[in-house]
């Protein structure tokens, strides 16, 4: 701030001390007279997307792989000083201790291969309920990669593992805890048969997420992503194979807006 700037501002102190103004007044005038934010910040290697929050409800993700542990560090600290929380996907141990260099109250979700920096939220604060549902064990790090972005984004989860269709009396024994959500993110490797199975016992969206996991003819997930593709049962969105992250997102925007109730109509 110039010195100029620094008189005026005093003055205006001023007057609003010796009730010469008041306070809506002042505020009133400094928002007229602030510079506007850029929507973007440039750091050379990166352009920071500072309105993404603004106009998509969740600030900017940091997508770690084939960044530098620096460089991932540099942006994250950058979006937190125009946002309140961060999320990094896909990141290293060494993406993590570059972030908490920076940002020391990062948190390094190693199985999900995320790190987060959030205010911490009560259980009453987060809104909606979304079921996190992992075919088997195997498939937790993509189950886990959706709950993480859905807890960041401050929806209320919860998680069911192991209930996979080779069993299929595990799934309908968790179902009625699993209707009360509003919607599901179902992630399942093999033949990718779970998503088509939930679709067909509950009466909201379900998020179909197919993993690498399984033997030759999976083809690294390609079995899962055709077979999720073509289920037969309607209700299912399909995304990428390992995608926790875009499910998780998308099942946050779908939670939020059934919180929220339908959008008000302007005539």
């Amino acid at each position: 701030m110039m010195p100029d700037e620094n008189n005026e501002l005093r003055a205006l102190l001023e007057r609003v001390r010796r009730g010469e103004q008041d306070i809506d007044d002042a505020l009133a005038h400094l928002q007229s007279d602030a510079q506007p934010l850029p929507p973007a910040a440039e750091l050379g290697f990166a352009t920071v997307d500072h309105e993404r929050a603004s106009r998509c409800g969740f600030p900017e993700v940091v997508f770690c792989s084939g960044k530098t542990p620096p460089d991932a560090a540099t942006i994250a600290a950058e979006i937190l000083t125009r946002a309140d929380r961060v999320l990094l996907t896909r990141a290293s141990s060494e993406h993590a201790a570059a972030v908490r260099e920076r940002v020391p109250a990062a948190t390094y979700h190693e199985r999900a291969r995320c790190i987060t920096v959030a205010p911490a939220m009560t259980a009453t604060e987060r809104h909606g309920h979304v079921a996190v549902i992992a075919a088997g064990t195997s498939d937790l790090a993509v189950a886990d990669e959706a709950a993480v972005t859905l807890e960041i984004a401050g929806n209320r989860i919860e998680r069911y593992h192991d209930i996979g269709v080779a069993g299929l009396h595990r799934l309908t024994a968790k179902l009625e805890a699993i209707r009360r959500a509003d919607v599901a993110v179902a992630v399942a490797g093999m033949e990718g048969a779970l998503p088509s199975v939930l679709a067909g016992l509950v009466d909201f969206p379900v998020i179909a997420v197919p993993t690498s996991v399984g033997y030759g003819a999976s083809y690294g997930g390609l079995t899962a992503l055709l077979a999720m593709l073509n289920s037969c049962a309607a209700g299912v969105a399909v995304v990428n194979i390992d995608n926790g992250f875009g499910a998780g997102y998308l099942a946050s925007l779908i939670n939020r807006r059934a919180a929220s109730g339908p959008p008000s109509q302007t005539p």
